[in-house]
């Protein structure tokens, strides 16, 4: 599998939250070869513990992973890319669509008729 490109890691590493440092603890994995793990990981849909060591450690990409997705940083990186293909003219927002029917009612909630 292919890993991110310098013009790409240029374009996400600005969105990717920074470590707050405190004193003393391990040095942070590298947010680049651990977004490539996790990314591996999606494409393939291959269990963590399978994930080449090339990437790093299992563990610390999902971690990663959830740690991205608690603090927006995913968020983030969907709204740049769907922005600059917009901006690109290469997004055709006719055929963008909502659909709910997925979301279950909260209990007690009347039912659409």
């Amino acid at each position: 599998m292919n890993t991110l490109t310098n013009k790409q890691w240029a374009k996400l590493e600005p969105l990717i939250s920074k470590q707050k440092f405190t004193k003393g603890g391990r040095p942070r994995a590298d947010d680049r070869k651990t977004l490539n793990g996790i990314l591996w990981v999606l494409k393939t849909g291959a269990q963590w513990n399978e994930m080449p060591s090339k990437y790093g450690v299992s563990m610390t990409c999902w971690r990663r992973l959830k740690q991205w997705e608690e603090d927006g940083t995913w968020e983030r990186i969907w709204r740049r890319l769907l922005a600059e293909l917009d901006k690109e003219e290469k997004l055709d927002w006719t055929m963008a669509f909502l659909d709910g029917s997925f979301v279950p009612a909260k209990k007690g909630v009347p039912k659409w008729d």
